[in-house]
């Protein structure tokens, strides 16, 4: 990544001792640039952010009605969960409603990062399966879209049809053709734009009119931030703090997004190291900035301007927004 600026600052006493880079966009409905940190055109990997784009043709195809999928499986479909019973439970009974098993996943088997379900497992001497996987919510909706579609069980492939609508949802709202793409975590791919493409398309998310596509997956996030990541998780207790007004996203190596419905507003950040520290302090940064978010929360300070402790208890230092945030 090219120009990156300071955005989080790790200070241990009187020392700053290391300085995350990053860079940030926020769009208007419109798809203008209200304010920008670093290179708007960026080339990024928006990774898990993303989701609620590659939830859109789920809902668009028909293929969401037709299953009579309620707000809690789109809020599913948009998640990076812990693999906690809340999260495994439903997208086990979606699996079945649909009549697929674990088998017809393509996302790969994951430890679960909840430890009561981690501990569960080790309990029972299981090992743990592919709807652990954070992405198992995203990938039974491409399984209903397939099955909607009647098309083949390789439904990451690229150039199946699946991905195919995916990338047509991706160019469209982020406004412009993607420079390709990688493969994630869970196998999917994960297709490249700009920063500003990809504010762009959270505005697009943010100003659409009540019973599209869009809206229907951003209030099912605000409605269910547990689903959306589980407890502890930053996802979910910023969506929390903001009483569900917003919606937020996190990607890996330290993506974020924000959907601010009242202000019409989209938010894309990604921090160059992938520290995820840097980009839920960022973030926080931002939505506070933005004035969606109160600096003195106390779900805000677990981000924002947080204090850091040893392991007894004595706080070292502080996390903190870089100046150019300010």
């Amino acid at each position: 990544m090219t120009n990156p600026v300071p955005m989080t600052e790790i200070w241990r006493g009187p020392f700053l001792e290391s300085v995350h880079h990053g860079q940030a966009v926020v769009c208007d409905d419109s798809g203008q640039i209200v304010s920008a940190w670093g290179d708007p055109d960026a080339v990024v990997l928006p990774r898990s952010s993303s989701k609620m784009i590659q939830a859109l043709p789920l809902i668009r195809s028909g293929a969401a009605d037709t299953f009579h999928l309620k707000s809690e499986h789109l809020a599913l479909s948009c998640a990076s969960h812990q693999g906690a019973t809340i999260h495994t439970t439903p997208v086990a009974k979606w699996l079945l409603e649909l009549g697929l098993s674990d088998d017809d996943f393509r996302c790969g088997s994951q430890t679960p990062n909840d430890m009561d379900a981690r501990k569960a497992l080790i309990r029972a001497d299981k090992s743990p399966c592919q709807i652990h996987n954070n992405c198992s919510g995203k990938h039974t909706g491409f399984l209903t879209l397939n099955k909607h579609l009647k098309a083949g069980p390789d439904y990451v492939a690229p150039d199946h049809p699946v991905q195919k609508a995916c990338l047509e949802a991706h160019e469209e709202m982020t406004g412009m053709t993607s420079p390709g793409y990688g493969i994630d975590g869970c196998s999917a791919p994960n297709h490249a734009t700009t920063l500003h493409g990809m504010a762009r398309a959270m505005a697009r998310f943010a100003a659409a009119p009540e019973g599209s596509a869009e809206e229907r997956l951003r209030t099912a996030m605000m409605l269910h931030p547990e689903l959306v990541a589980g407890e502890g998780r930053a996802c979910t207790n910023l969506m929390r703090a903001m009483g569900g007004k917003v919606a937020v996203k996190t990607g890996a190596e330290a993506f974020f997004i924000a959907i601010i419905p009242e202000k019409k507003m989209g938010v894309a950040l990604k921090i160059a190291d992938g520290a995820t520290r840097a980009a839920e302090c960022a973030i926080a940064a931002i939505l506070v900035k933005l004035g969606v978010l109160d600096a003195e929360h106390l779900e805000t300070k677990k981000y924002l301007n947080t204090p850091i402790r040893n392991w007894r208890g004595t706080q070292t230092g502080t996390m903190r927004a870089a100046p150019p945030l300010l």
